[in-house]
Order: structure tokens, then sequence, then C-alpha cells
């Protein structure tokens, strides 16, 4: 029986490349959209194609009753089969720490920690059964055979998307850092709290896409300011989080795949500052 991964934002830019990536690996894939119907519908035959299933899941990231259902339908088709959830949906609005309006910054909040935090809870009490039941044939399979090399399957897991900017302070984008500075603790808190049942990693991509008020020229300058000086491949993020997804022995840790762009400190938003950049 195929594995499924749910990803939250899975129709468009990032979430698409890991939809794909996740096909490619024999993966099932479910694709949770807000509002981008067609793209998410599209991409579903696509996938298909691939020789996968794939399923669409429509919800606001923002309301916890829409958070539940997207997983109780998704779990209704899947099962326990379900064995992944990345958390790559994000919101995203230009905001400073002096003059952030309340509401957007709690929405924010929201979708970009909560409703992660919410999906770690329900995958946890969805294979917590199912760890009791593989514990108990384990230790009866030992006594069986206790010189017998059992081979480890990987755990389901959750997946959190982060951003380079959380390694790599400014002030820009306040609220939206803030929600991603604090679901970069959680990676570590998750993983301490839902083991042995859950596995939790995250990744933490650095500029792949225009973003904001950016236009292309600024985009295609920003890009190389890492210390590759090339732009980031979009694949290259999505292959990484199909690796944590399979690899049984990793919990609680976080790939930066950004170029070293964590390493390249900015007083603001590398948008905003790259034509000085450059100039030196």
């Amino acid at each position: 029986m195929r594995s499924w991964a749910l990803i939250t934002g899975g129709s468009v830019r990032l979430g698409r490349e890991i939809g794909l990536a996740f096909a490619r690996a024999g993966w099932n894939v479910a694709c949770h959209y807000n509002r981008s119907d067609a793209e998410a519908h599209a991409l579903c035959v696509e996938l298909r194609a691939l020789g996968v299933d794939a399923l669409t899941v429509q919800g606001d990231l923002e309301d916890e009753a829409s958070c539940q259902s997207i997983f109780d339908t998704t779990v209704a088709i899947t099962g326990t089969a379900l064995q992944c959830v990345v958390n790559n949906a994000s919101l995203f609005v230009p905001d400073e720490g002096a003059n952030f309006d309340e509401a957007r910054a709690l929405a924010q909040i929201k979708v970009n920690l909560m409703a992660p935090m919410r999906f770690g809870k329900w995958m946890a009490a969805l294979h917590a059964h199912t760890d009791a039941a593989e514990e108990t044939a384990s230790a009866r399979n030992a006594i069986a055979a206790p010189s017998a090399t059992a081979t480890q399957r990987a755990k389901p897991s959750v997946i959190h998307v982060l951003d380079q900017k959380v390694f790599n302070l400014n002030p820009d984008y306040f609220s939206y850092t803030l929600s991603k500075l604090a679901l970069e603790r959680a990676v570590s808190l998750q993983a301490q709290s839902l083991a042995p049942t859950l596995r939790v990693n995250a990744v933490a991509p650095g500029l792949m896409y225009l973003s904001g008020p950016q236009t292309q020229d600024n985009f295609n300058r920003a890009a190389q300011a890492n210390l590759l000086r090339q732009p980031i491949n979009p694949a290259d993020v999505a292959s990484s989080v199909v690796f944590l997804a399979g690899n049984a022995s990793i919990t609680g840790t976080t790939v930066r795949v950004d170029n070293g762009q964590h390493l390249v400190p900015l007083a603001r938003d590398v948008m905003f500052v790259v034509e000085e950049l450059f100039k030196s």
C-alpha cells in the first residue's frame, strides 16, 4: 500500500514542487488549497499521470474547524496510510515592529504556527494506536527470535517549511518572522512531545520566487545574494522534504536549503538591500 503525503498550499509554487517530488518517489499526494482550485485539480491530473493517486482538499488554515475538516477529509480517504503532513502554506504580510496590525499579526500566527501545531497533534493521535500495536509485535518477535535484525520503517512525520530568515534576522516582515521563529523552535519541542509516534523535521529555504512588491529584475539579483551566488532550485528543497519523510532516523532537525543565504547577514530583507549589496 502506498503512503500518502498531505501538503498544505500544495497547488502552486513550492507546494507544487513538493507534490511532484513525492509522486516521483512513489507517494500518493493530498493537495490542500484555499483559493487555487483550478491549479490544485490540474496538479492532481499531472500527479496521476506519474502513476500515483492524488486528491484535492480545500480549506482555510486560519480557522481551527476548517483545519480539522481538511485533516478529517484526507484521513477518510487515506486512513493511516497518511504518513506525512508537509506544512508548506504560509501567510506573508509586510509589517514592522513599530506599526504592526494586531489582527493581521494574529492571522499569520494562526496560519504559519497554529495550523502546523494542529496537524502535528492530529497526526500523532491518528498513529498512536498503530504505533502501540507495532511495538507489541516487535517485542514478541524479539522474544521469538532475539538474534534477528529488524529493518526499521520510517515512522510518520510532519515537516515544516521555514525560512532562512529565522537564522538571519532582520526587522522586515516582523509578524511573519515571529511566526516562523516560533515554528522553528517547535521542531524540537514537537519532536520531543510527539515521540515515539511521530517524527518532526523542517526545511529552511531561501529566496525562490517573486515575493510581495518585488520586481523580476530585483528578484534576479536577490536570488544570487547567497554564498554560492546562484538561484536556489525549488526542486532541491522539494527533494529534501521527501528525504526527511523517508529517513527513519531523523527527527528534530532542520535542513537549510538556501545556498548559504543564512550566512550572508543583511540589515533588511534581501529585496530591499540587493542593489546596495551588488554595488559592493
